[in-house]
């Protein structure tokens, strides 16, 4: 029994062993499970490990670099680190200044200082960022030379400081801000635009072409407190390069507002073209405009604009602000007035157009300290150029006109005489032309303008060349006069030309500057020619008509009244003949000047009508009861008076001026053109 139970103590030992080794591989079967699990978790980390290992591995080598390259790799990062930093504290604070640069119209002043604030700003990003790229690459080398960095962390590093180096050019700089200075800068721009725009008022004008009145006026320029405005703007504009920009937009404001001012005055004339007219005439009374309009347009107007230019950019330099100036005046019409002066000059030759080139000179010559004053810098050398070109083709052509008048009255005695007996165009014109070249009013232009031309041959001029050259044309006319009364086939014709043309240069000449160098003998002579070819003409024309109304045997005659009868119409049929021929010739031929006219119809009146008068109340019963009677008196008593007193009108249509038949080999090649036509002495 004690067996059996050691036996069955043993059992259940050996029992509880074998329970404990099945729990414990059971244990260890799914420890072997849950590693076996693990392990092929851990696969794929380990793959990753193994991958991350080089750069791990690169990471970790400046630890096993020398204690003297870590330590000198710490001095290096030191020094990078500071103006790195103080850039991005920069950077930081551009970007805080764009609240403040909103609108410079609400305060100017503010605006401006937070704009140079931004400015310097931007200079130390500018300078400080090449500074820091510098210690970078100071870092760089050292890494590279040391072998304490990955050859493709240092490839990233070299892209990286290549970019920033690229950014440190001009336009890449600019850039820094985001353009926040440009924008900044565009919106001054736009408030320098706005000041000039809304202060820029044009002149209040007539259109009236009389400006006398208009040199009262006072250019409206800019208020003091707008100039200063617009003097601040230019001075950030010019700092940041913007001045070309800021002068761009000053003459396209102040050239509208200019051009705006001179609208009143009808300035279309100044785009007439050669093309567009024949001859000085067809322009003359814009050449008197011109001048007004010019003197005008310096005195008021680009004299405010010269002074205005001064004002704003005087800080900025004498070149900048004539230039300036000089653009407006190009833009706004000096130059169009001055093409207006050139077509004059190029115009057909003519001796009216003599006049209206010293006109043209004396406005010249009126305003020249002010067109040298506001037009002297190098600037306005094309204005210069222009003017001077002007002047010269002026006085060159009014010199080449008034030497060859001469010439030209000379040529004209080849030419027949009014077949009207009319004083001829060349005659009436002359005498009128001479005495105004010797009239106050351009015989000094005149002078200076033949002065000039001759000082620039080198030859002395004096003004008695002038008087002598004007009493030549004088003595020239009389020669043609005296060869044109000569030209007449019909000698009646011949005296009644000769009356009016004595009478004419009488009349026209007396009490000017012109008779004053002529002399009193010279009017008596002309005096009396007139009064003798007078006489000759009445003498010899109606003065024969009388005759034919002889009263001879008519008191004496004693064959009876049909007798008498026959002889009184024989008489009066003479008579209307001669009177019917004699006043169909000369109704078309004229005496122009009134007084004159009315004197010799006066006096043909008293030559004819009181004998005609007397020979009807006494004969005319005769004629009157037979049936035939309207035949033989005509005309009544007033209606011959009439006739006789409305002969000499002058006719309509005559030429107002004269050219030249034919020209010199010198006025061929274009010094002058003087074409005729065969009516232009009519």
């Amino acid at each position: 029994m004690a067996e059996l139970g050691r036996r069955d103590v043993n059992g259940n030992d050996m029992i509880e062993n074998l329970i404990a080794a099945r729990k414990s591989l059971k244990l260890s079967l799914e420890k072997s499970k849950a590693l076996g699990f693990s392990l092929e978790k851990a696969g794929p980390r380990l793959d990753e490990i193994n991958r991350r290992l080089p750069s791990l591995e690169a990471a970790v080598r400046p630890i096993r670099a020398d204690k003297e390259a870590l330590i000198a790799a710490g001095g290096h990062i030191n020094r990078a680190i500071g103006p790195a930093a103080a850039v991005l504290k920069v950077f930081d604070a551009v970007h805080g200044l764009e609240k403040s640069l909103s609108d410079p119209r609400n305060n100017l002043p503010g605006y401006l200082s937070v704009l140079k604030r931004l400015e310097e700003a931007l200079r130390f990003l500018g300078d400080n960022c090449g500074l820091a790229i510098q210690w970078l690459d100071d870092i760089l080398e050292y890494l590279e030379d040391n072998v304490m960095a990955d050859e493709q962390h240092l490839l990233n590093l070299k892209k990286s400081l290549k970019g920033l180096r690229e950014s440190q050019s001009d336009d890449e700089r600019a850039r820094l801000d985001g353009g926040l200075l440009n924008a900044a800068l565009d919106k001054l721009e736009g408030e320098f635009r706005r000041l000039l725009t809304e202060h820029s008022v044009p002149l209040p004008m007539s259109s009236s072409p009389d400006l006398g009145e208009q040199a009262v006026i006072a250019p409206s320029l800019l208020p003091v407190s707008v100039i200063h405005k617009l003097q601040a703007i230019l001075g950030r504009l010019r700092t940041n390069n913007r001045l070309e920009k800021c002068i761009s937009i000053y003459v396209e404001v102040r050239s509208l507002n200019v051009r705006a001012s001179l609208q009143a005055l009808d300035l279309d004339y100044l785009e007439i073209s050669i093309a567009e007219f024949n001859d000085v005439q067809s322009i003359e009374g814009y050449i008197a405009q011109w001048g007004k309009h010019l003197e005008f347009a310096v005195k008021h107007l680009f004299e405010a604009e010269y002074k205005l230019c001064n004002d704003v950019f005087e800080r900025i330099g004498l070149d900048v602000w004539m230039g300036c100036f000089s653009k407006i005046a190009a833009q706004t019409g000096i130059l169009a007035f001055l093409q207006f002066g050139k077509t004059v000059t190029e115009s057909k030759k003519d001796p009216i157009k003599l006049l209206k080139l010293l006109d043209i000179f004396a406005s010249l010559n009126k305003l020249r300290l002010d067109f040298n004053r506001l037009f002297g810098g190098a600037a306005c050398i094309e204005i210069q150029n222009l003017t001077r070109d002007l002047i010269k083709r002026v006085i060159d052509g009014a010199a080449e006109i008034f030497w060859e008048l001469l010439v030209q009255v000379e040529l004209q005695r080849q030419i027949p005489p009014p077949p009207d007996g009319n004083v001829p165009i060349l005659v009436s014109i002359i005498t009128d032309y001479c005495n105004k070249l010797l009239g106050d009013n351009y015989k000094p232009i005149l002078n200076q303008v033949l002065l000039i031309h001759r000082s620039w041959k080198h030859e002395k001029f004096q003004e008695r060349i002038l008087v002598s050259e004007v009493l030549n044309i004088v003595k020239a006319i009389e020669l043609n006069l005296e060869t044109w009364t000569k030209a007449y086939e019909d000698s009646i014709l011949s005296n009644l030309f000769a009356m009016n043309n004595h009478y004419h240069l009488y009349k026209h000449l007396k009490g000017t500057k012109v008779g004053d160098l002529l002399g009193d003998s010279w009017f008596r002579e002309h005096e009396q020619y007139k009064d003798y070819y007078a006489a000759i003409f009445l003498r010899d024309s109606w003065g024969k008509l009388p005759g034919h109304l002889s009263r001879e045997g008519l008191i004496l005659f004693s064959g009876g009244r049909a007798t008498a009868r026959d002889l009184v119409k024989k008489r009066l049929k003479n008579f209307n003949e001669a009177f019917d021929e004699m006043y169909k010739r000369q109704s078309s031929w004229v005496v122009p000047d009134r007084d004159l006219r009315d004197k010799i119809c006066q006096q043909i009146v008293q030559a004819v009508v009181p004998v005609y008068r007397s020979y009807m109340q006494s004969y005319g019963p005769l004629v009157e009861l037979d049936g035939s009677s309207s035949k033989y008196a005509k005309y009544s008593v007033q209606t011959l008076e009439q006739m006789l007193s409305s002969l000499f009108l002058p006719k309509p249509g005559r030429y107002a001026s004269f050219k030249g038949r034919q020209l010199s080999a010198k006025f061929n090649n274009g010094v002058a053109d003087l074409h005729r036509t065969t009516s232009a002495v009519v």
